[in-house]
């Protein structure tokens, strides 16, 4: 939810709509707030590690996020109708920057950007892991047939609705669990065994895939990532090529990439 708020408020933002930016910042920072209290950091959360967690929740915690989670919500048809009911946004959007499925297929592009084209595939879905296999009946794969920047962008918005709807279903199983260890006692050093692994992860922005090689040393001998932004802008050579320069901020903003995932 809140890598979609970001890029929800500053697309807009890129076309010349300034108010947007507000909206989506206000809902991004109480859901920061409740992500902060638990954590202790407000980008990088790191609360999960091996031998579980260093600390339990904070007394009440549940509660406060689920007011969180119901304040967004309350206020998310407000974002929607300032966005999706302006003109001049959809005059800029629809119709702009059509991806196709089969540059999607041949470019590996994925998560909104690709289900903006129709492509239909989401790894919490299709290969679930961690809890998504609980969640079936919660989690909503948003698509779109269009392919250009308005679908992606829709794609994106109806994403953070179906977002709050999985995180009030998570807070519901939590509810259910027994208490389970906490500040687990563990080995002065730890070694993965020896051999190598892949893994991939349906992210905010795509998939990523992580490569790990160990030698059953303290330190890997190798880790090479996937980053979806990576992969997602590599397209840009099937969309920019003739599109007026007015196009060319609409169609970048779109593909909504982390600076920080395409500098190799």
């Amino acid at each position: 939810m809140l890598n979609h708020l970001m890029f929800l408020g500053s697309y807009p933002l890129e076309l010349g709509g300034i108010t947007p930016i507000f909206y989506a910042f206000r809902e991004r920072e109480e859901l920061q707030h409740v992500m902060e209290e638990v954590s202790g950091g407000r980008m990088h959360y790191m609360f999960n590690r091996v031998g579980g967690l260093k600390e339990d929740l904070p007394a009440g915690w549940t509660t406060r996020a689920r007011a969180a989670i119901a304040d967004v919500r309350s206020r998310m048809d407000r974002f929607d109708d300032l966005v999706l009911g302006n003109e001049i946004f959809r005059g800029r959007t629809r119709g702009v920057g059509v991806l196709s499925p089969e540059a999607v297929h041949a470019y590996g592009v994925s998560g909104p950007i690709a289900r903006g084209s129709g492509v239909d595939f989401d790894l919490r879905r299709d290969e679930p892991y961690l809890a998504y296999g609980e969640l079936g009946d919660v989690l909503k794969v948003v698509t779109r047939a269009e392919g250009d920047c308005l679908a992606r962008f829709e794609c994106l918005l109806e994403q953070t609705h179906n977002a709050l709807d999985l995180a009030g279903a998570c807070l519901d199983r939590l509810a259910e669990l027994p208490p389970g260890p906490v500040n687990q006692r563990l080995p002065k050093v730890l070694k993965a065994p020896e051999g190598h692994t892949y893994a991939w992860t349906e992210n905010p922005l795509g998939i990523n895939g992580y490569y790990l090689v160990s030698k059953g040393e303290k330190t890997l001998y190798r880790l090479k990532l996937r980053s979806a932004s990576y992969n997602n802008i590599q397209v840009l050579t099937e969309l920019l090529p003739g599109t007026l320069v007015a196009d060319m901020v609409a169609i970048l903003g779109s593909l909504f990439f982390v600076v920080g995932d395409i500098d190799k």
